[in-house]
């Protein structure tokens, strides 16, 4: 598994996506293999449809899976979770949701650095918050 996640995302980066996640196991119509994908400029069916085109050629050509499966590509989602420093980073400038251990935020993400971010809610000042102090945080919607 570990080389056929490398080279989904190399194909995936060389697309010029990011890859969030992938995920292989049994579903109620059999195997699937997941790839969710994201893009600064978010995610359309044109997207997927490229992205599994490629993935489906390089699975053809060297059958990394020895059982059946389907192939999905999906978008990570509107309010996909932000789980790495790398994630919280390419979300700069961007509404997000973040919770502490006794406070709820939902704002524009102004800046990030390794301790940090800043969180400019909607007709209120700027925030900060420790990243230490961050039980969840995740991309957010304006409704």
């Amino acid at each position: 598994m570990d080389k056929l996640n490398k080279d989904v995302k190399d194909i995936v980066e060389k697309l010029g996506y990011y890859l969030y996640d992938i995920t292989f196991g049994p579903r109620q119509e059999g195997n699937v293999l997941s790839v969710e994908i994201d893009h600064k400029n978010g995610i359309d069916i044109d997207d997927c449809v490229k992205v599994s085109e490629q993935l489906s050629d390089y699975l053809d050509d060297t059958d990394p899976i020895s059982t059946s499966y389907s192939l999905e590509v999906t978008s990570a989602g509107a309010e996909r979770e932000l789980r790495t420093q790398e994630e919280i980073e390419r979300a700069h400038g961007k509404l997000i949701y973040v919770e502490t251990f006794d406070q709820q935020f939902q704002g524009m993400l102004e800046t990030v650095d390794e301790a940090s971010i800043t969180i400019r809610e909607k007709n209120k000042n700027s925030t900060t918050v420790l990243l230490a102090d961050v039980q969840k945080i995740r991309l957010a919607i304006d409704l």
